[in-house]
């Protein structure tokens, strides 16, 4: 983040005690930080864009708890890549059949096991990570996840095979 004038100490602490100013020029400056962030983390553009919105809003009713005016920008990414695991376990979620009765135990290993692919996703490499989601939990076709990543199809389908098999690696150790 090369422009930290929206992160400025003196900014922040004005926006800390309340000042509306102070508080719509961080949320305006961060916007493109965040958002820029969330592109490169979650599967989709919507997702991305919901992903900063959710952290704006954060940091719009929780600026006031923030600590050290210097951890913002960390703080601010921590949200958007939170929220984008959470939106890929829900979509992780969303394609699994449901079984008709589920003990708790059951249950807790199937979460379990959700946030560790969500996790082993979100270790992927961004390009490879970006085609598995699209491919693998949102079911595009090959040719439209190569044009909306500006890949060939060639390219894709190699991202595709390399994420599948760091996935695995993942996960079976």
């Amino acid at each position: 983040m090369t422009d930290s004038s929206w992160a400025s100490a003196q900014l922040i602490k004005a926006a800390q005690a309340g000042d509306h100013e102070s508080i719509v020029a961080v949320l305006d400056g961060a916007h493109s930080h965040v958002r820029r962030f969330a592109d490169h983390l979650c599967a989709t553009p919507q997702d991305a864009e919901d992903a900063a919105q959710e952290a704006l809003i954060i940091l719009y009713r929780k600026i006031g708890t923030l600590r050290a005016t210097g951890a913002l920008a960390s703080w601010m990414f921590r949200i958007v890549r939170n929220e984008c695991l959470r939106r890929a376990r829900v979509l992780v979620e969303r394609h699994e059949p449901e079984p008709l009765a589920i003990s708790a135990e059951d249950e807790a290993i199937r979460r379990l096991e959700a946030g560790l692919v969500a996790q082993a996703i979100q270790e992927l490499p961004d390009v490879q990570r970006r085609v598995l989601i699209m491919r693998d939990v949102l079911g595009h076709p090959g040719r439209t996840t190569a044009e909306a990543l500006g890949l060939s199809t060639a390219a894709m389908k190699s991202n595709l095979h390399r994420a599948r098999s760091a996935l695995r690696l993942s996960l079976e150790a």
